[in-house]
């Protein structure tokens, strides 16, 4: 009796996970919220979580400064801004306006350092 392997089949190329927060968009939303909650203004918090605007289940991007605010937290903790924003329809809204406006504040900052270059 003879053994024939079964060759393996090739593995699958994994597409980058685009919704994991990267390095420097979390320094990017760090120094744009200037230390604070971006919701409530609070400097204090028991944390301060980067969170997606459009969440990661939906396609949001981590790469995405315009993606991303800096809230106060956890998300689990009722009463915080994280959490108003992940489990309310009053929070939902609010992301979705948060987003128009720092899309808006990006493209002005990229049309100041286009000029600039001119």
């Amino acid at each position: 009796m003879t053994f024939h392997p079964v060759p393996k089949p090739p593995k699958k190329k994994r597409k980058p996970n685009v919704s994991i927060i990267t390095n420097k968009a979390r320094q990017e939303v760090y120094r744009r919220a200037d230390g604070k909650c971006e919701r409530c203004g609070r400097t204090r918090a028991y944390s301060f979580e980067v969170a997606h605007l459009i969440q990661a289940s939906q396609g949001g991007r981590g790469d995405d400064p315009a993606n991303l605010a800096l809230l106060c937290g956890p998300s689990v903790n009722t009463g915080t801004c994280h959490n108003f924003a992940d489990y309310t329809s009053e929070g939902r809204e609010w992301r979705m306006n948060k987003r128009k406006e720092l899309m808006n504040y990006y493209e002005r900052q990229n049309n100041k350092t286009s000029r600039s270059t001119n």
